[in-house]
């Protein structure tokens, strides 16, 4: 794995060479340290390579040691993941672009890892209007309040709402930056980013001290959507960035939902537009948003291939166990203070579904453990 972490970081280092064509390498080669090797008549088996660029991509190459280039480079960027890392996001590891490199700041939580936390994409115009603030402060909060991650951008508006809103209620966050994850834009956002760091998750696919470019914005766009299981535009002009990563979203499969408007309110422009491409509408009531949001199917946790994570999801400081029924008490030891989802329970646990239900109804009556929202529970 650390052979393999260091090859990722060496082709990034390959001028032309992006996420699409580190996936093409890993179908021909099965490994980016097999492709590092590859000769002039390999490369020239990938699609889209000519021989201008393979004799490029060759020069680049004979003046790189990826083992010593992942030494000085974990010197100035202790903290990044490669797809070559157990501990890489899951849900960007489904996506067709997922960013070779991502440095990270803050806490890392293996339940958002894994995919099992929900996690929901707020994103908008930096110049909302009062509706769009109210609504994007409720909106995050009550999510927040009900167990879901907000990702976002950390961006000057509905972004700032949406994480300052989560984290004034102690949920959890993930800001995406365009720069690099130890420099804050807009900067007036500075203590907005330490809060999310002691909080939650600051992450880029840029390495530290990258300055902000207007060209890296549509691309940090795509992580903001392929971290989140589903995206919600708050308010949105007809070019906004916002549009990109809901668009990006819906590439991705995402679910996408707009907060509706007047037809006359140029600010929300853009959702009426993503609306008749079959954006969800967000509902009046929360409690609908909620049950909406919880329905979308569970992922398929393979528990054998992520057991380094799952053993991460043991809380340390839980109180001792009560007397139980054997069937109860194993169950109990598999639920933290963390929502997790049935699926995952039923699959750890190694009992029938029916089984499961049954003692979680249980536990609940005893007023050891709560239902949450998208069929998730946690110990009270």
């Amino acid at each position: 794995m650390i052979e393999e972490r260091a090859y990722w970081l060496a082709w990034a280092k390959i001028s032309g060479i992006g996420p699409i064509t580190l996936q093409k390498f890993k179908q021909q080669f099965d490994t980016l340290a097999r492709a590092w090797t590859a000769t002039s008549t390999e490369l020239d088996q990938i699609s889209g390579f000519g021989r201008q660029k393979i004799e490029k991509i060759v020069e680049e190459r004979s003046r790189i040691n990826p083992e010593e280039l992942l030494k000085q480079h974990i010197k100035k960027n202790p903290n990044f993941w490669t797809p070559a890392d157990p501990n890489y996001p899951r849900l960007l590891q489904e996506i067709p672009t997922p960013p070779p490199l991502l440095y990270y700041r803050g806490i890392v939580d293996p339940q958002e890892i894994l995919g099992i936390t929900p996690t929901v994409g707020i994103v908008g115009t930096r110049n909302p209007s009062e509706y769009g603030r109210r609504w994007t402060q409720k909106i995050s909060s009550i999510l927040a309040k009900s167990g879901f991650t907000i990702v976002s951008g950390l961006a000057a508006g509905i972004d700032t709402e949406a994480h300052r809103a989560c984290l004034e209620v102690g949920g959890r966050t993930i800001a995406v930056f365009g720069n690099g994850v130890n420099v804050v834009y807009p900067r007036e956002n500075k203590s907005l980013a330490e809060q999310v760091v002691k909080q939650g998750l600051v992450v880029s696919e840029y390495p530290a001290g990258t300055q902000p470019n207007y060209k890296h914005f549509p691309q940090r766009n795509r992580i903001i959507a392929g971290l989140s299981r589903a995206i919600l535009v708050m308010e949105a002009p007809q070019r906004s960035g916002a549009l990109i990563t809901a668009n990006i979203a819906n590439e991705f499969c995402r679910d996408v939902y707009v907060l509706p408007a007047r037809l006359d309110d140029q600010k929300s422009h853009g959702c009426l537009q993503l609306i008749t491409k079959g954006a969800e509408v967000i509902p009046i009531t929360m409690d609908r948003l909620l049950e909406m949001l919880g329905a979308m199917p569970p992922l398929e946790i393979d528990v054998g291939a992520y057991s380094e994570q799952l053993s991460l999801l043991e809380d340390k400081n839980q109180t001792s166990m009560p007397d139980l029924e054997p069937m109860l008490a194993e169950i109990f030891q598999h639920i933290s203070t963390k929502p997790i989802a049935l699926d995952l329970i039923i699959q750890t646990t190694g009992l029938s579904s029916g089984q499961v239900s049954s003692s979680l109804l249980q536990l609940e009556l005893l007023g050891l453990v709560t239902q949450l929202p998208g069929m998730r529970y946690q110990k009270n």
